[in-house]
């Protein structure tokens, strides 16, 4: 097995122990579960130690002072971005994933999500991305929209009509290969147009580039 090939490793935290068998037996062998955690105390002394590449992160737990998971991720900043939060929770309120989206995780899933969908927002997320459950996308828009932006819209002016439509779609979590469906053009075309889209406007990922759109109402 190569090296790009190698699981990712993972930190899962969740106070229910039920759920952390589930998720276990889901998850393929491109993800392998180092640790577990089922507090906010538990969880931050376990990253600390084992300094997972993501951290598949319950949004409501107990412990520590009652901020939940975004107590974590506060808790762990001096580690981001090495190591990676993912929320996944069974809640789709706005206010929890605006609060863990804030400190820091690269995404938000629900536990609806089918154990092959998490493996690959586990990857993807492990690859820099940003992934969102699609209905959550829209919160994060709305609550960076509001957000002081330093640039003008000459940064938006770089990018040609085809640059701008990949853009919306990359920065609301689709896949390559969904956009180039959606667009009717090959997936190499769409790589193409992502790097050209990042490096005009100086970003160095798709969590960057989420950002970044969300902040201007782009999507």
């Amino acid at each position: 097995m190569g090296e790009a090939e190698l699981p990712v490793d993972v930190v899962l935290v969740d106070d229910h122990d039920m759920f952390r068998a589930g998720v276990r037996a889901s998850l393929d062998e491109r993800v392998r579960v180092v640790g577990e955690a089922d507090s906010v105390d538990s969880a931050v002394a376990v990253v600390h130690e084992l300094r997972p590449t993501v951290v598949l992160l319950d949004v409501h737990l107990p412990g520590g002072d009652g901020g939940g998971g975004a107590e974590v991720l506060v808790r762990c900043a001096a580690l981001l971005p090495e190591v990676r939060f993912l929320a996944l929770s069974v809640s789709d309120a706005a206010e929890d994933v605006v609060a863990v989206i804030r400190a820091g995780a690269r995404g938000y899933v629900t536990k609806a999500i089918s154990g092959p969908e998490l493996g690959d927002a586990v990857v993807r997320v492990a690859g820099g991305d940003a992934v969102f459950s699609p209905r959550l996308a829209g919160f994060v828009l709305d609550a960076f929209g509001t957000a002081d932006v330093a640039t003008g819209d000459d940064e938006l002016d770089r990018l040609s009509a085809r640059e701008r439509e990949v853009m919306r779609l990359i920065a609301r979590g689709h896949t390559y290969r969904e956009v180039a469906s959606d667009l009717f053009i090959s997936v190499k075309t769409v790589e193409t147009h992502v790097s050209a889209v990042l490096r005009k406007l100086q970003l160095s990922s798709r969590h960057e580039l989420t950002r970044w759109a969300a902040a201007r109402r782009l999507l």
